[in-house]
């Protein structure tokens, strides 16, 4: 599919608009599509999907961006894992999804590649491109909503065509104006930098850069893609980040004492109807991290190029 017409939804924001300069830099044809702000009460697959109909002339925008188009790519949504406007963030991150493939399905679109977030299976041992998930957060809830609708759709008998759908699970994606992406570096600079155990354990945290190029990888990829795919491994660990993001050794914290204070702050968090969830699990990963599985990234040798320590470092230096 490479040289094809593409689309991107949301490609003023932080995804869209790294993916947006990649397809560019790749000679891709490219054009932007404007997101509608969506918001809804539906808290389940079966009323989303029910609500979806009633938005018919949201689909026909969509359907008159589309045409032409043979890949696109859904990089709109809120990006907030803590945000908790539960209403803003299911229309957002659930209900445009849904309505996106809608209409893809009427135009010839080829391949609709959703950004969705490793965040939606939340605590597990391995991160995984299965469509279990256990969100923990209004966000992650959100876009575990918008996945298990995608694939409902997908799976539907009666579709009008069959555009490919792939859902690909990003993970920590660091950018250089990033707002947790300059918390991360405050923290790391600090006396407070600090992992759990040795600091040898596998982070997802991972390049804005790298994303891009896998999304056009994916997008662009000749034969069939897994329904999910997960945002490959960069290579880093819980101590190499803090040492790339603040120039200093982080300090080495006893593994039970840091799981004591993770439990204590998700105790507090659920006190106050989980609003601390998502600011919570940032501390979390960053202490213990999270491994993956290598996933048909790896698997197909399509790796982008790993560049999330020099990320690190750049904004280390900017900061002064």
């Amino acid at each position: 599919m490479t040289s094809r017409a593409w689309r991107v939804v949301g490609s003023t924001g932080f995804v869209g608009s790294a993916v947006t300069r990649e397809l560019r830099a790749q000679g891709h044809s490219v054009q932007a599509v404007s997101a509608p702000r969506l918001s809804s009460g539906a808290r389940t697959v079966h009323h989303l999907l029910g609500r979806a109909k009633d938005l018919e002339s949201v689909i026909d925008y969509l359907a008159d961006s589309f045409a032409g188009a043979d890949v696109v790519v859904n990089a709109a949504g809120i990006a907030t894992p803590d945000g908790t406007d539960q209403d803003a963030l299911v229309g957002a991150n659930a209900m445009l999804p849904v309505l996106i493939l809608a209409a893809a399905e009427r135009t010839g679109v080829k391949r609709v590649v959703h950004m969705s977030s490793a965040a939606v299976q939340g605590k597990t041992a391995f991160l995984d491109e299965t469509s279990r998930t256990s969100p923990f957060s209004p966000y992650s809830f959100s876009k575990a909503l918008g996945e298990s609708a995608l694939q409902r759709l997908a799976s539907r008998e009666d579709r009008p065509t069959n555009p490919e759908l792939v859902i690909l699970r990003a993970t920590s994606v660091q950018g250089p104006d990033r707002g947790t992406t300059q918390r991360l570096a405050a923290f790391a600079a600090s006396p407070l930098c600090s992992v759990a155990g040795d600091g040898t354990a596998h982070t997802p945290v991972t390049s804005i850069d790298a994303l891009a190029e896998f999304t056009v990888t994916v997008g662009s990829h000749h034969q069939s893609v897994p329904q999910i795919v997960l945002l490959p491994w960069e290579g880093a660990t819980t101590a190499s980040i803090l040492r790339d993001a603040g120039r200093r050794h982080p300090i080495k914290l006893p593994t039970s004492l840091c799981k004591a204070a993770v439990a204590s702050g998700y105790f507090l968090s659920g006190l106050a109807k989980n609003r601390w969830h998502g600011a919570i699990r940032r501390i979390e990963v960053t202490w213990f991290g999270q491994n993956q599985v290598p996933g048909w990234g790896r698997e197909q040798g399509l790796l982008p190029a790993p560049k999330i320590g020099e990320l690190l470092r750049a904004v280390h230096a900017k900061r002064g």
